[in-house]
């Protein structure tokens, strides 16, 4: 998983294997957080590769009920509008013209998958609601179990186990779809599906079909591709855990780019505070070697401060010391 830099070094994205079962606190538990918080410090993210049965079949599900949904008519898709940013549905972007995407928030809620269910499906979709709720709650999971490993990596007490999961407290799924490149034909090179960025979260999980496109921004300016295996999950650090962690992990800059001549599908668990909710550096994370990078700030105000801004480091602005 990488592509080469100048130095024809092969950079590599680390790749960790879960097993079906990992129990907390168990030796197998403490040997994983160690290695996802190096993954997150190092690179800012990492390829999961799991044997969670009922993770690879959602999986799966989630895939095939979206080439429905896309295929929709565009005026049923558009029918999908929130206050919110990056949740509504949004095409024909000419920044991004390759990209269509869904955000629905809190899809795990019953009522939620049935409301965006029932408004694309009038007379009722009852698989695809059950995928989406089911295929959500999961990556939502996965995203706490590997929160609650970062704060095992840095041994940190147990109760920031609470501000993990307040970092979850709310989500955002989206599903997006990317059509090949007009070039693609002509054997032009690779055209922006999603142009380069951090999410604005605390963490991500990203699953996707067999056409990649990903790639990530190293530390030293180097783009790497990141090719995923089958049923493998993309794990991303967002801004809001970089703050918390005081700069230790690498909110990672990343974009998909587009080539040959297959529809690229991806979709994504984003896990959130609530606007109100705090972000505050532990002490623990304060010594003479990490002096303090981050005050404190509530969600809703850095989300704000970037929608209105659009810095790339408006982290940095909004919130550093």
């Amino acid at each position: 998983m990488g592509s080469e830099g100048n130095d024809n070094e092969v950079k590599m994205i680390p790749c960790l294997v879960f097993s079906e079962e990992i129990e907390e606190g168990s030796e197998e538990w403490r040997d994983m957080s160690r290695k996802v918080r190096e993954a997150c410090e190092t690179h800012g993210c990492f390829v999961l590769v799991h044997n969670r049965t009922s993770l690879m079949r959602l999986q799966e599900e989630m895939l095939t009920a979206m080439k429905d949904l896309f295929d929709l008519p565009e005026e049923t898709k558009m029918k999908h509008t929130s206050p919110k940013p990056y949740r509504s549905y949004h095409a024909n972007c000419p920044v991004i013209p390759l990209c269509q995407s869904f955000g629905v928030d809190d899809a795990p809620h019953p009522f939620t998958a049935q409301a965006f269910t029932h408004l694309m499906w009038p007379h009722g979709n009852p698989s695809f609601c059950e995928t989406l709720r089911s295929m959500s709650e999961e990556l939502l999971e996965l995203n706490l179990e590997l929160m609650k490993m970062i704060v095992e990596g840095f041994d940190l007490p147990k109760h920031y186990v609470f501000d993990v999961e307040r970092m979850k407290s709310t989500s955002n799924f989206r599903m997006i779809k990317y059509k090949p490149p007009p070039s693609s034909s002509s054997g032009q090179d690779l055209e922006t599906g999603l142009i380069p960025h951090t999410d604005k979260c605390a963490i991500t999980t990203l699953c996707q079909n067999d056409v990649q496109g990903l790639q990530v921004l190293s530390k030293q300016g180097q783009w790497i591709d990141v090719n995923v295996p089958r049923h493998g999950v993309v794990v991303v650090v967002g801004d809001i855990l970089k703050a918390w962690s005081n700069g230790r992990l690498h909110a990672v800059t990343h974009r998909v780019m587009m080539g040959g001549e297959k529809e690229r599908y991806s979709f994504a668990s984003f896990a959130l505070p609530e606007d109100e909710d705090e972000i505050e550096v532990p002490p623990e994370l304060v010594d003479a070697d990490h002096p303090l990078l981050y005050r404190p700030f509530t969600y809703g105000e850095y989300l704000d401060y970037y929608i209105s801004s659009l810095l790339e480091n408006a982290l940095e602005v909004f919130a550093g010391v």
